[in-house]
């Protein structure tokens, strides 16, 4: 995959880590920017609007955790796609990044050749995604409309600002309503088939949901999965 022109900013408090992801970036024909802290790292994705954030999750005066939730409430960045590599594997830590609006979650130590490996798949994710949404759609029920161009939610006259999972979740449940989708298909429609997340990672961004929702729309069938039920 041609990646000249890319824009990568790396976010890491340990310098020498900074600089041998900065070596290996570069030589796979990356732009590369590098932060040390989550403050730096929003200061810096406003100047340089990057096309991937690298961000590590324990860091001093902002965690990557919140830099993460931050940097998409900037309209600029909404399509930025965001990777956590951390050495916290704990399952927590990772629904965490999730909910916070991540697209992936990678721990280390990993190679750099597999580390460039999933930046391609998911700049290859990102393109196919944005030719095959190029036209406004909104989809609306009662109380609820969504918004995809916009990536925005409205319910009940309040404008609701979602995580990225948890808007491409409520986007495919609402896409088809009352058709029921397995777990193993919301696994591959929000996270991707390379993207290899906890168990219970749907049930949280589920609850997250209905609890924004004042628990309507959404029905969990037991043994089976989710399905969108309209409130009509």
């Amino acid at each position: 995959m041609d990646t000249s022109g890319v824009k990568i900013l790396i976010v890491d408090d340990e310098e020498d880590i900074l600089e041998i992801l900065q070596y290996n970036l570069t030589k796979a024909g990356y732009i590369v920017y590098t932060a040390s802290d989550g403050r730096e790292a929003i200061k810096k994705a406003k100047k340089v609007l990057p096309d991937i954030i690298l961000l590590d999750v324990m860091m001093p005066h902002i965690d990557g955790i919140q830099a993460c939730e931050d940097i998409r409430q900037i309209p600029e960045l909404e399509h930025c796609i965001i990777a956590f590599l951390t050495a916290r594997g704990e399952d927590y830590s990772e629904i965490a990044g999730l909910q916070a609006g991540a697209d992936d979650y990678i721990t280390k130590p990993i190679r750099p050749k597999v580390l460039i490996a999933r930046l391609h798949t998911l700049l290859k994710r990102r393109q196919i995604h944005s030719q095959t949404n190029t036209s406004s759609k909104t989809i609306e029920f009662d109380s609820i409309r969504i918004d995809e161009e916009k990536h925005m939610v409205y319910f009940k006259d309040r404008e609701l600002n979602l995580p990225n999972k948890e808007f491409k979740l409520l986007l495919l449940l609402a896409t088809k309503p009352e058709r029921v989708f397995t777990r193993d298909e919301i696994y591959t429609n929000v996270w991707g088939t390379d993207i290899v997340v906890g168990d219970r990672t749907i049930d949280v961004h589920i609850r997250k949901l209905r609890e924004k929702l004042d628990e309507e729309y959404i029905d969990t069938i037991k043994g089976i999965g989710y399905t969108f039920i309209k409130r009509q």
